[in-house]
């Protein structure tokens, strides 16, 4: 009897209770601020209608000798010219036909027509465990090469080395193999 008295205040207590708190949450949040801006959107409205732009683009090709090529980027913004723009956050992928690759990534990109220059911290990371760091890289979309005129700082599995220039290109033009060519004053530290 006892029990029975106390389970039906309770079922008229508890529910008073909840709405209780739900009143007081209500009563005490914060008014809604009608200037505040959406917080995930960090871009100017009118900006991004006014101007030409394709996010998270990608590019899927196969060159001369038949290397799979994939670049994609943040953005990429069309040029004058055609067949020109510019991309940014930029990484592009080199697989030749015997499984070799490389991948590139790079802050920036300017495209005219097959040939693309890459800068903005540009790193090259081979399969074979090979990093070569470089102000700047050229590739050819066509051609499926990537080179640097400047100096290249290099981290190979058995040390440092510098070069003055280098080239990511096919052994032959139609061979399907690729070899990574160092030149110019080329200067090893070697680490057993």
């Amino acid at each position: 009897m006892l029990r029975s008295r106390i389970v039906a205040w309770l079922r008229v207590l508890l529910p008073l209770t909840a709405l209780a708190i739900l009143s007081v949450l209500f009563l005490l949040g914060r008014k809604p601020e009608p200037d505040v801006g959406i917080p995930y959107a960090n871009v100017d409205p009118q900006d991004l209608a006014e101007r030409q732009a394709v996010t998270n683009p990608t590019y899927t090709g196969v060159t001369d000798n038949g290397a799979q090529l994939t670049i994609s980027g943040a953005e990429a913004v069309p040029g004058k010219g055609k067949g020109s723009g510019s991309l940014s956050a930029v990484r592009m992928t080199i697989r030749a036909q015997d499984g070799r690759a490389a991948d590139v990534s790079a802050g920036s990109a300017r495209v005219e027509g097959d040939q693309v220059t890459l800068g903005d911290g540009v790193r090259m990371t081979t399969a074979d465990g090979w990093v070569l760091t470089a102000p700047e890289f050229l590739a050819s979309t066509s051609a499926g090469t990537v080179r640097s005129d400047q100096q290249v700082d290099v981290r190979a599995p058995f040390g440092d080395l510098t070069a003055g220039n280098m080239e990511l290109r096919p052994v032959a033009p139609d061979a399907s193999e690729q070899i990574l060519d160092l030149k110019g004053g080329v200067r090893l530290i070697y680490r057993p």
